[in-house]
């Protein structure tokens, strides 16, 4: 059974543990700067296994190499967004993790997923400075804001929102792109079901959910819902399941990371899915590669 490594027990790195033990995914070891934090968390999720039924150990270890040495990484570690920050004002706050931990993992073997932001600048360096496999790198990106979309999409109409399909390309940051004739229920486009405005007041709410949960919070960036992202990612990686996700992965003819639909499996982005774009969708998509590599250099 593969294992899973987690760097960073803050709120997404400890709640991603905890989403996959309550699936059942497999193993999972978590690493903290702070001695002892990871340890204490994982204990203590562990003491709900009786009632969770978990099949797997889910644990803390103050060791960094036995976190490296793991099938599956997330890196789920770095600084957070304040009230009124952009997710490009972390950059220079975070590119020392991130270009610390690329100089470990040269060589490694395994599959990366990088939830810390901007995760599609922190995709692009990792992949730059560790040499590795664009393939075996991915960002939680845009499946977060599909998430997001799916929920909008459904509190509205008032349906089940596993009947909701949507689609997220481009910079995870409030440019990002989603393609409202992807959007549906049951297969139904979500045109035909809601007016224009309210269709573009969805797109609004998902490009700002990020920042209005660290203001309406007033203290904590999100974490529930990208913790939840990330272990649904890190599953379809250990079970081998070709899950079609939206993640940020170096794109070979951009250079940089965006987020677009990819088939996932072991050895990470079996293919990727690239949808048929609106002329004005495809220059913000060209818009958002430019941004992220400005911003990497």
């Amino acid at each position: 059974m593969r294992t899973t490594g987690i760097v960073g027990a803050g709120n997404v790195g400890a709640n991603a543990a905890f989403f996959l033990a309550e699936r059942n995914v497999g193993p999972v070891v978590v690493r903290d700067v702070e001695e002892g934090r990871a340890t204490g968390k994982m204990l203590d999720i562990m003491e709900a296994a009786p009632l969770g039924r978990y099949h797997f150990p889910v644990r803390g270890t103050d060791s960094e190499q036995e976190v490296l040495d793991s099938d599956v990484l997330l890196i789920a570690a770095g600084a957070t967004r304040a009230a009124g920050a952009s997710r490009e004002s972390l950059f220079t706050e975070n590119r020392p993790l991130i270009s610390g931990l690329a100089g470990q993992l040269k060589g490694f073997g395994g599959v990366v997923v990088v939830a810390t932001e901007p995760v599609d600048a922190m995709v692009t360096l990792l992949v730059r400075e560790a040499g590795l496999d664009s393939k075996r790198v991915m960002g939680l990106g845009g499946c977060l804001d599909v998430a997001r979309m799916r929920f909008c999409i459904s509190r509205e109409l008032g349906c089940a929102v596993e009947d909701v399909d949507a689609m997220a390309v481009g910079r995870h940051d409030s440019d990002i792109i989603i393609p409202l004739a992807y959007s549906k229920v049951s297969g139904i486009p979500v045109e035909h079901l809601l007016p224009e405005e309210m269709c573009r007041a969805l797109i609004e709410e998902v490009r700002g959910a990020g920042e209005r949960i660290v203001e309406q919070s007033g203290r904590s960036a999100a974490f529930y819902a990208p913790a939840a992202v990330a272990a649904d990612v890190i599953e379809a990686v250990v079970r081998d399941s070709g899950r079609v996700l939206s993640v940020s992965s170096v794109l070979d003819a951009r250079g940089v990371a965006l987020s677009l639909p990819a088939m996932i499996g072991a050895e990470g982005i079996r293919r990727i899915l690239e949808p048929k774009l609106a002329g004005a969708e495809r220059k913000a998509f060209a818009q958002s590669a430019s941004a992220v590599a400005e911003l990497v250099g």
